[in-house]
């Protein structure tokens, strides 16, 4: 797969000069990251966009939303903080992440701490085709 790496200032000016001359964007990679690094995270990803769009549901954007906003120190702990089944919670989580939004560390004795890893994700929807692609943003280290 190709890709194209820049800032957002670059991506929005050459989205502006395909939009005044769409021939400028006919030989251009369709998918932009801020870095390689990210580029190679979301390529090795083995979750499809497809896939993403079903784990990305109400009820689990709401566990990355307490992640990222409680910082539970346990599974058990984010468990009870969104009224999820641990071992479930254990399941999704394991998705996210093999996706890059979620990251682990060894928390007191067996527990697992869950990070929020990922700001955002980005789908795109080949609806013709074979051509889905997900990117996912990393947040800036606090």
């Amino acid at each position: 797969m190709t890709y194209k790496t820049g800032t957002i200032h670059e991506f929005m000016a050459w989205t502006k000069q395909v939009v005044q001359e769409p021939i400028a964007g006919q030989d251009v990679p369709k998918q932009w990251f801020d870095s390689s690094e990210t580029a190679i995270q979301s390529m090795s990803s083995e979750i499809s966009a497809e896939a993403m769009v079903k784990l990305l549901s109400q009820e689990n954007i709401a566990v990355l939303q307490a992640i990222g906003q409680q910082q539970p120190t346990s599974l058990k702990q984010l468990a009870l903080m969104t009224k999820r089944k641990e071992s479930n919670l254990s399941r999704t989580l394991k998705k996210f992440e093999q996706a890059g939004i979620v990251s682990f560390s060894a928390g007191e004795g067996k527990a697992k701490i869950p990070h929020l890893i990922a700001n955002r994700v980005r789908l795109e929807i080949d609806l013709t085709g074979a051509h889905s692609a997900m990117s996912i943003e990393q947040r800036s280290p606090q």
